[in-house]
């Protein structure tokens, strides 16, 4: 365990069992991520779709390393229910407030699980007529993938096991770490299984 990553955060010490990515690594990442936005998208003022709220660590700081005109909007879902959440069916809480017709889209994620859920949402988003659609993720977990989507911009691959985090949480706790962790087996409760496969969007 990467203890110094732990040393400003001795409230959620105990509950970390491995750092697996430093602060510095993923910001690191996330400055090559907007480099290489800013060099395909140079010219064209790319809109960046986020899916709240776990994304917004992660888009907040890739847009600030995009060093090109762009703008960004959000979206937010919600499961009608544990069957519908499983095919990767959701429901729109809050749907875009700017036009992507004719848009250069990127469509911003921080982990890629079954992959069922951004692709209803890619579905979703294709027929609105937009120029283009990309998808950039943070963290993919390949091995959970139940249907191909292409990831143009793409940051890590990671083992099918929770992960905490840089946005993501475990019951709504540590998105506020800047580092990606794995949680003690203790933390999980009711026999839960320890991935991220319950979050809204996948």
């Amino acid at each position: 365990m990467q203890r110094e990553s732990l040393e400003a955060y001795p409230a959620f010490a105990p509950a970390i069992r491995e750092v697996l990515l430093s602060a510095e690594e993923i910001e690191a990442r996330v400055q090559a991520l907007g480099q290489a936005i800013s060099q395909d998208y140079a010219g064209r003022n790319p809109l960046l779709v986020g899916v709240l709220r776990g994304v917004f660590v992660f888009l907040a700081d890739l847009y600030r390393a995009i060093t090109i005109p762009a703008e960004v909007d959000f979206i937010s879902v919600a499961s009608y229910s544990a069957e519908s959440r499983d095919r990767g069916v959701v429901r729109l809480i809050k749907d875009l407030d700017l036009s992507i017709m004719g848009r250069d889209v990127i469509f911003v994620e921080d982990i890629v699980d079954t992959g069922l859920t951004l692709n209803f949402l890619l579905r979703n988003l294709q027929a609105r007529g937009p120029a283009s659609l990309e998808v950039c993720a943070l963290f993919n977990k390949p091995k959970r993938r139940l249907i191909d989507i292409p990831l143009k911009y793409k940051g890590f691959d990671l083992p099918d096991r929770l992960v905490v985090g840089y946005g993501l949480d475990y019951r709504e706790r540590y998105r506020n770490l800047p580092f990606l962790a794995l949680l003690e087996p203790s933390v999980f409760l009711g026999g839960e299984k320890e991935n991220n496969a319950g979050r809204r969007t996948e």
